[in-house]
């Protein structure tokens, strides 16, 4: 009982910490620099418009209401919440060592820690059971929603992350170039959105990636390769997003105890 409500602590500290330093390190700012300041110094073909970063409001409300879901007494012996403690808690560290490693510059750690990050959220999501258990109403909004966006914007995030590193290192395509890179990674993209669909259904997790998707395709109007492959995928995934709500209601998840 007392590690469950440590672990109900901990997940709440772990929420509110990574809220406060992504919020101070672009108000301060930190390294008097901006989260995206540093990202616009690259060139590259797969970072969207600047206004697509909203997206963490949407992510920091979702992990908002999981904070207050997940601490209620109720849900001191959840199963699944137990399993995704010490994992969100990684993600939580990941996350704030990520800003301070990208405002001081040290971009090759920030790719080994977006990786951290990465796969913390993708254990977390296996663990959750998304797209193959059903559960309450609730966690379904409160918990299983909020790491489906989660998730899907740090997919988006580590591609563009290893582009930007491979950029300040020099490497800028090679022989294919890096309109052609862009639209290999849309297409992987794509695939990876095919995948979720067939595998769990997950509007949530695709509709991020159409977000991301328009875009790209909007901030790079001047580049035709790379936006009309951009509004192809997005079409692509969207279509992925109907088939995902249609074949929902015609499946069967099995009911998760609890």
């Amino acid at each position: 009982m007392k590690r469950d409500t440590l672990r109900q602590i901990i997940t709440v500290i772990g929420v509110l910490a990574t809220i406060a330093v992504n919020g101070l390190a672009n108000a301060l700012p930190l390294n008097g620099q901006q989260t995206g300041e540093v990202s616009d110094r690259f060139p590259i073909y797969f970072v969207p418009a600047g206004y697509v970063f909203a997206i963490w409001g949407v992510i920091y409300l979702g992990l908002l209401a999981y904070a207050v879901y997940q601490a209620q007494p109720a849900q001191r012996e959840n199963p699944r919440l137990r399993s995704i403690g010490g994992l969100f808690g990684l993600a939580s560290v990941a996350n704030i060592t990520w800003i301070f490693l990208w405002h001081y510059e040290a971009f090759p750690a920030t790719l080994v820690v977006m990786g951290v990050l990465l796969v913390s959220l993708i254990a977390i999501y296996l663990r959750l059971g998304i797209g193959r258990t059903q559960v309450t109403r609730a966690e379904t909004w409160m918990v299983r929603v909020p790491f489906s966006v989660y998730l899907g914007w740090i997919t988006v995030a580590t591609v563009a992350n290893a582009s930007q590193l491979f950029y300040s290192l020099g490497w800028n395509g090679g022989a294919i170039g890096p309109q052609a890179w862009a639209v290999i990674m849309l297409a992987v993209a794509v695939a990876v959105g095919l995948l979720m669909t067939i595998t769990r259904r997950d509007a949530g997790y695709l509709l991020v990636l159409v977000w991301a998707f328009i875009g790209i395709a909007l901030k790079h109007a001047g580049a035709p390769l790379v936006s009309i492959s951009a509004w192809v995928a997005t079409g692509a995934v969207a279509v992925l997003v109907i088939w995902s709500l249609l074949s929902r209601r015609t499946a069967a998840p099995v009911r998760s105890n609890r």
